[in-house]
């Protein structure tokens, strides 16, 4: 598992308890400060707890004589203000999840472990948020190496006729075609990347293409 895998997993828990903390330490602080005061320790121990929770206790141990009268609804404030903390997280969480990002990161992650299913599966999720050329490619791609040659054909002819700018789908078209007998749509797409501008700098399939077009008989 990457570190970046790793921190996706905790990052929730991690939050969760950032934000009972934080209710914990508006629930002690109001025993001792004031309100705003409180609320600021509080938010500050939500986002910097391992900073905040050490230097409130420091606080804590110096000022032993403070006295303060009581404060009416000392539970029910923090508890408030905890629950408002996790409502919030929820909804960013469940939000995030569903973003065009998210889907992205989870196809590339299902990509890295070769797991084709499910990152075909995102990839169609990206396409319901963000239906744009270069997703189409990222689709096709996907469905290509899992061996879906057609679909993988009609994606990119949507994105190759939707303007996506990168010289290559004219090429893995032309292998796409190859491989299913359509000779004649092969060629024609190979000559496409052999003229491309990619074709001006060195790149070895730009070769394939050249040996694929002097020999456009070939099975």
């Amino acid at each position: 598992m990457s570190a970046s895998e790793l921190f996706d997993l905790i990052r929730p828990a991690i939050t969760v308890l950032s934000a009972i903390v934080s209710g914990w330490l508006l629930y002690s602080a109001r025993k001792r400060f004031a309100l705003y005061q409180a609320f600021a320790w509080a938010i500050a121990a939500f986002f910097f707890p391992l900073i905040v929770v050490p230097l409130y206790l420091a606080v804590l141990i110096l000022w032993r004589s403070l006295r303060v009268n009581p404060v009416k609804y000392r539970l029910t404030l923090p508890g408030l203000y905890l629950l408002i903390l996790l409502t919030i997280f929820g909804v960013y969480t469940f939000r995030n999840s569903r973003s065009v990002d998210a889907h992205l990161s989870r196809a590339s992650f299902a990509y890295v472990k070769n797991e084709q299913t499910k990152t075909i599966a995102e990839y169609r999720e990206v396409l319901k948020l963000e239906d744009n050329p270069h997703n189409h490619k990222l689709l096709a791609g996907a469905l290509a190496d899992a061996g879906f040659t057609n679909e993988a054909i009609q994606e990119y002819r949507i994105a190759e006729s939707g303007g996506e700018p990168d010289d290559l789908i004219h090429f893995q078209l032309g292998a796409l075609l190859d491989k299913v007998d359509r000779k004649d749509e092969a060629i024609d797409e190979f000559r496409k990347f052999a003229e491309s501008k990619t074709c001006l700098s060195i790149d070895n399939r730009c070769e394939t293409a050249r040996t694929r077009l002097s020999d456009p008989k070939k099975d």
